[in-house]
């Protein structure tokens, strides 16, 4: 009885994922940073630094950034 308690109210959930085999992980890993990158911005004066950073965790952004100088 409790398992058909707990299943219930997720019925549609499973059915779509058991049909399209589609998780919303990657959904969930980007909230996860940006709750991290909320917590590391506590000193931050405006919120364009906070969404700058935001951008910069979760945009994967490439930069061609020497690693020595000659």
């Amino acid at each position: 009885m409790a398992f058909a308690k707990t299943v219930k109210p997720h019925l549609s959930g499973i059915v779509n994922f058991v049909e399209t085999h589609i998780t919303n992980a990657i959904l969930e890993s980007i909230n996860n940073k940006i709750q991290m990158a909320k917590r590391r911005a506590r000193g931050f004066r405006n919120t364009n630094n906070l969404i700058n950073m935001i951008y910069f965790l979760c945009g994967k952004l490439k930069f061609n950034v020497p690693l020595y100088s000659t």
